[in-house]
Formats: C-alpha cells, sequence, structure tokens
C-alpha cells in the first residue's frame, strides 16, 4: 500500500473504486439535481462502515454544494425551498444522534428501506396543475429530510417526491433539490463534528475523491437541459429504482 492508501485505510484498487462510484453518483446529481447520496451511500458501506460512509456523503455533498450556487439560486423556488431547507437543517442532529446509536446491520436495513421508500414515493398522481404545498406538507418534508440527512445522508427521499410530484419546471425543481441537499449538507457536517464520528482520514478522502465527483457533476449538469421534462421525470423514477433494487440486493 501507498502511504497514501494508508492514511485514508483503503488499498489503492478499492479507492479507484469509490472514485469510480463517486463519479457515477455525482454524473447523476448534475443531470437530475438528486441521486448522489441515495446512490453512494450503500455502494461506500460496502467498503467503509455504514456510518464513515453517511459522514463521507455529507462531506461530499458539502464540498460540490457550492458549484453552481448562482444558477440554483436563480432557478429554485424560494418559497418551498427555503423553508423545507431550514426545518431539515434543524432536524439534522437527530438523525445523527439516532446513527450513532444504531449497530451498522440495522443501519443497512434503515438505509434500504430508505432507498426503496423514495421509490415508491415518485410513483404517487402528481398534484394537480396550480396545486401550492400548504405548511404542513412544507414543514413534513423538511423534519423527515433532516432525519434522513443525519441517519443515512439521504435528504432526497421526502425532499424528491415532493418536487416530481408538483408542476414546477424541471429546472426549478432540480435547482431546488439542489438548495436543499447544500443546506443539509452544512447541517449534517456541523451535526458529525458535535456527535464526534466526523474524522480526518474522511475529511481527507473526501478531498480525494472531490475530483472524480466535480467531474461526474459537470458531465451530467452539460447532460441537463438537453431531454424532454417528461423524460427527465422518468429518468428521476428510474434512478430511484434502481437505487432501491441494489439496496435490497445488497442487503439480501
Amino acid at each position: 500500500m501507498t502511504s497514501l492508501a494508508q492514511l485514508v485505510g483503503l488499498a489503492p484498487l478499492t479507492l479507484a473504486g469509490a472514485a469510480a462510484m463517486t463519479f457515477g453518483a455525482a454524473y447523476v446529481r448534475g443531470l437530475t439535481g438528486f441521486g448522489m447520496a441515495i446512490i453512494l451511500v450503500p455502494l461506500l458501506g460496502l467498503i467503509i462502515t455504514p456510518g464513515e460512509a453517511v459522514v463521507l456523503g455529507i462531506l461530499l455533498q458539502l464540498l460540490i454544494g457550492p458549484v453552481g450556487m448562482k444558477v440554483i439560486l436563480a432557478d429554485a423556488d424560494r418559497s418551498t425551498a427555503v423553508p423545507i431547507a431550514l426545518v431539515a437543517m434543524a432536524t439534522t442532529p437527530l438523525g445523527m444522534i439516532a446513527l450513532d446509536a444504531t449497530t451498522p446491520d440495522v443501519a443497512r436495513l434503515l438505509i434500504t428501506l430508505v432507498a426503496v421508500g423514495a421509490f415508491v414515493a415518485v410513483l404517487l398522481p402528481k398534484q394537480p396543475e396550480g396545486h401550492r404545498p400548504g405548511r404542513l406538507a412544507i414543514g413534513g418534508t423538511g423534519v423527515v429530510s433532516g432525519i434522513l440527512t443525519g441517519f443515512a445522508a439521504m435528504p432526497g427521499p421526502p425532499v424528491v417526491p415532493f418536487y416530481l410530484r408538483s408542476a414546477l419546471p424541471p429546472k426549478t425543481s432540480r435547482a431546488s433539490m439542489m438548495l436543499i441537499f447544500f443546506a443539509t449538507a452544512i447541517a449534517g457536517t456541523l451535526a458529525a463534528l458535535w456527535v464526534g464520528i466526523a474524522t480526518w482520514r474522511l475529511l481527507i478522502l473526501s478531498l480525494l475523491l472531490f475530483a472524480p465527483m466535480w467531474i461526474g457533476n459537470y458531465v451530467g449538469g452539460r447532460h441537463f437541459g438537453r431531454v424532454a421534462p417528461h423524460v427527465w421525470q422518468a429518468m428521476v423514477a428510474v434512478v430511484l429504482g434502481v437505487a432501491a433494487v441494489a439496496a435490497v440486493a445488497r442487503l439480501i
């Protein structure tokens, strides 16, 4: 093993595999606005502990969050994205506390259930044209998103159906989700430091994986907008479906 591999505790080939996983998950993020954590955390959980995978997923989302922030702020539906983000940030520590108290096997099971639940939720009927979500829907989405951020680095399962089922155009939904996920990444990082499960090893590993993540996100972002809205929505559902099937397969 090289000194770098010893520093992060991964063999060179394993580190290369983590880079490839990160590139693929970041491509999906750039294309759809979500999916990086849903895809990446279960995969990383095969080479590091589930708790470490969650923290690493949060750190990576924190690093990629500012990329394209000017466009994200311009396109996001702030009337829903901002309150969801604030509520999610406030409840993220609850999920982190639960993660710290959960055994790895139980954590894997719950993370799998989250992935499956996201796929089922996105299949629900769309809201009628002109529908505006109420405070309960916005607040509930924020609470669940925050708890799942802390527990599984997956703020997406409640957020993606919230926007995918709305009548908002894809660019608005995508920007709104990205804004929320950056906010939860900030809260998740602070909570991980507070609980004491964030380590220098994971920080160094996140920095090593930044390059493949940035490239994957860039390529995915370049492809966004080249497909029709209904095709984009179908792709989002497919991503969630694949993530759910993969999570179940790994659990079995």
